[in-house]
């Protein structure tokens, strides 16, 4: 997630030379990632969307947000 950042609530990920952005409250992904690592995107995503949801309204007050744990 990036300060400042424009609605709606996402965040980004990154791998090599690609980037998607992920929507939080829909899951819908806009960019282009390769199939196995956009897998793991989308499965942490599953694991951690109420986290996430937390450290954007966080992110929004200017507040630290928390750590998120990787996918395993």
């Amino acid at each position: 997630m990036y300060w400042d950042d424009h609605s709606p609530p996402h965040f980004h990920a990154k791998y090599e030379s690609y980037e998607v952005m992920v929507n939080i409250l829909t899951g819908v992904v806009e960019g282009k990632f390769p199939k196995r690592a956009l897998r793991h995107v989308l499965d942490w995503y599953d694991l951690h969307k109420d986290e996430l949801m937390e450290d954007w309204e966080l992110s929004r007050n200017n507040e630290l947000p928390n750590p998120i744990e990787p996918l395993e």
